[in-house]
């Protein structure tokens, strides 16, 4: 189940709540009761598994300047 993070502004302080991506956008209250919180933006890292062997990532091209508009 994804993990939101929350910030509450009557307080400050940062959350996590789980819940399913249906009920992403809808509101929460923060542990010390407040109703005023905002969802955060949240990145997500993505490694591979790296190491002796493996393939090296293929190069991206395209786009201008990038060798597909003859720039």
């Amino acid at each position: 189940m994804p993990r939101y993070e929350f910030r509450c502004r009557a307080c400050g302080d940062t959350f996590e709540v789980n819940r399913p991506m249906a009920q992403a956008g809808e509101p929460a209250s923060c542990p010390q009761g407040h109703a005023d919180t905002v969802k955060l933006l949240s990145t997500v890292a993505v490694t591979g598994r790296g190491g002796p062997g493996a393939a090296a990532p293929a190069p991206s091209g395209g786009g201008c300047c990038g060798g597909g508009c003859g720039c």
